[in-house]
């Protein structure tokens, strides 16, 4: 069977996609760190199931830099990332055995990304799915990044209005001149692939007006042209 072309748009899309992956990666550690410390803090404050709660919290988060290692490689290995092997967990293990805690629902979000990068939308939205919002500055960086894997399967599976959708949500989730600018970029990549284009050049507009340092503000120039 003849491999199917990707349209121009479905290639600029996929960009997009990758943006998002490359920021993730680089940022991962910094937001495991800092909502652990939140939720540790708040467990020292109110006294949470101290003897319950700390010791799965210590063992969800040694699985997750394990994985988490893997996933960081200059090669990555988003297979071994993902399920792990006999040395050492992944990240689905640590987001199915630990969910309940800080480093686990962390983990349904790599889950998620790895899932992605392998090819495999619908993996990807069951874990995607176990993730819940977390509260905090940090924690909404975080909770756009999953808006935006949210966003990320629905181009995968086709529904460009409903990926639109989503990335204005991340946006929305956390305004900020690093992922803000990027998710308006790609919620103006769906809306243009699903035919919407005066929401497409709102978007790119919204860009150039509210973000205009960022890097993203020289493609919306390019693409509102």
């Amino acid at each position: 069977m003849a491999k199917e072309v990707a349209t121009p748009q479905e290639e600029i899309l996929e960009a997009a996609q990758e943006q998002t992956e490359n920021f993730f990666e680089k940022n991962s550690k910094t937001m495991v760190i800092a909502l652990v410390a939140i939720f540790v803090l708040a467990a020292a404050v109110f006294g949470y199931k101290k003897l319950v709660m700390e010791p799965r919290m210590e063992k969800a988060q040694e699985m997750l830099y394990e994985a988490q290692y893997r996933f960081e490689q200059q090669n990555a290995d988003y297979a071994l990332a993902l399920d792990g092997d006999a040395s050492a967990p992944g990240f689905a293990e640590v987001a199915d055995k630990y969910g309940s805690t800080p480093a686990g629902n962390l983990a349904s979000l790599y889950a998620a990304s790895c899932a992605l990068r392998l090819g495999d939308p619908d993996r990807a939205e069951k874990y995607i799915g176990k993730y819940s919002n977390v509260k905090g500055v940090p924690g909404q960086m975080v909770n756009a990044m999953a808006a935006g894997i949210k966003g990320d399967i629905a181009v995968e599976k086709g529904d460009y209005a409903k990926a639109a959708s989503l990335f204005e949500k991340a946006v929305r989730e956390s305004d900020n001149d690093f992922t803000a600018p990027m998710y308006l970029r790609k919620a103006a990549l769906a809306f243009r692939a699903a035919g919407n284009e005066s929401k497409a050049e709102e978007c790119l507009r919204a860009i150039q007006r509210d973000y205009p340092a960022s890097i993203d503000a020289r493609d919306a120039a390019r693409l509102v042209d």
